[in-house]
C-alpha cells in the first residue's frame, strides 16, 4: 500500500495539479506584493479573486467567449483597486477593516448575482480558456505530462511572474513603489508623491487577483462558478507574500509549495478521508506563517546582540 501511495503523490499527474493549484495563489500573491511593498496590507485578496471568478464567468456566459470574460474581468479589477485605494489611500482608512469589509461584501454580491442569473446551482460548461500544447514536450519523458495541456494562464503566470520581478527590482517606477511603503517622505522630497504609487500598486493588485479568479472559474474549473469558490486562496496568498518578503520570485515558489500539497491532498483521498486531506494546505499555511515569526524574532534577537554594551 505505501508504494501506491508514493507512486500516486509522485506521479506527473500530482505535479501537473500542483501548477493548476498553484496558479491563482501565485497571481494573487504576485497583486499582494505590489501593495505589500506600497505598504500597504492588502487582506481583501480573497474578495478580488471571488469576484475575478465570478465576473469571468459572467462575462463568458453573457457573450460566448472566454476573452470577454477576461476582459470584464480586467475592467472589474480596475475597479476594486479603485476602490480600496479611494478608502486606504485617500480617505486613510484602516486597511484590516476595508480588507475584511471587501471580502464580506464580495461574497455577498457575488452569492446575489450568481443566484439570480444561475440559480442556486451556479453555473458551469461556459466557455473556457483554451489549453496549450507545446509541439516536442511529448517526446520528454514525465516533464511533458506536467507542463502540456495546460491553462493559458498557467504559462501566462510564469511571464507575469518574470515582469513584476523586473518592475520591482529594474525599474524606477519599482523603485519608487518600494519607496513608498519604506521611505515615503524622501519620495515626496525627491518630487514624487508616495499617494501615486500607492494608487498604482492597488490598482495592479486588483487586475492579478481579478486575472486569479478568471484562472480559477475559467481555466482551472473550465467555464464553472460557485459560490465562495475562491476557498481562502486570497488569505494563502497573503501568507504567500509575507513569507517571501514581497518578492514575486519568491511569492510563486511558496505559491508552488502550496499547490504541491493541495494535489498531495487530492491524492490521498483514495486512502484516507478527505476531511483530513483537505487540511493538509491550510496546515502548510499555518507553518510558514510560524516560520515567518521566527525567523522575525531570530532577526530582532541578532541585531540586539550586535548592539554596542554601554559602559558604565
Amino acid at each position: 500500500m505505501l508504494e501506491d501511495i508514493l507512486k500516486s503523490v509522485f506521479s506527473a499527474g500530482t505535479f501537473n495539479q500542483m501548477l493548476r493549484s498553484a496558479t491563482p495563489v501565485a497571481l494573487a500573491a504576485l497583486g499582494g506584493a505590489m501593495t505589500e511593498h506600497a505598504g500597504i496590507m492588502n487582506i481583501g485578496m480573497d474578495g478580488m479573486i471571488l469576484m475575478g471568478a465570478f465576473f469571468g464567468v459572467l462575462g463568458s456566459f453573457l457573450f460566448g467567449s472566454a476573452a470577454a470574460g477576461v476582459a470584464l474581468v480586467l475592467a472589474m479589477g480596475v475597479v476594486v483597486g479603485l476602490f480600496f485605494a479611494l478608502f486606504v489611500v485617500k480617505f486613510k482608512s484602516d486597511e484590516f477593516i476595508i480588507g475584511t469589509a471587501l471580502n464580506t461584501f464580495a461574497l455577498g454580491l457575488t452569492s446575489f448575482l450568481s443566484r439570480s442569473i444561475f440559480g442556486t446551482a451556479g453555473t458551469k460548461g461556459n466557455p473556457a480558456l483554451p489549453t496549450v500544447h507545446i509541439p516536442g514536450l511529448d517526446a520528454i519523458p514525465f516533464l511533458g505530462r506536467v507542463l502540456n495541456d495546460n491553462s493559458l494562464f498557467i504559462y501566462v503566470t510564469w511571464f507575469l511572474v518574470l515582469i513584476m520581478w523586473l518592475f520591482v527590482y529594474k525599474t524606477p517606477y519599482g523603485f519608487w513603489l518600494r519607496a513608498s511603503g519604506e521611505k515615503p517622505e524622501t519620495l515626496r522630497t525627491a518630487g514624487i508623491a508616495p499617494e501615486k504609487m500607492k494608487w498604482l500598486a492597488s490598482i495592479l493588485c486588483g487586475l492579478l487577483c481579478g486575472l486569479a479568479g478568471a484562472h480559477l472559474s475559467l481555466g482551472q474549473l473550465q467555464g464553472t462558478f460557485a459560490e465562495d469558490m475562491a476557498n481562502s486562496r486570497g488569505y494563502i496568498a497573503f501568507a504567500c507574500v509575507i513569507f517571501s518578503k514581497a518578492n514575486p520570485a519568491v511569492a510563486y515558489g511558496a505559491a508552488l509549495m502550496f499547490g504541491f500539497f493541495d494535489a498531495i491532498g487530492l491524492r490521498l483521498q483514495d486512502y484516507i478521508s478527505s476531511d483530513l486531506t483537505n487540511t493538509i494546505p491550510y496546515i502548510i499555511t499555518i507553518v510558514m506563517m510560524v516560520y515567518v515569526v521566527v525567523r522575525s524574532q531570530r532577526k530582532k534577537r541578532h541585531a540586539g546582540k550586535r548592539l554596542p554594551q554601554r559602559q558604565t
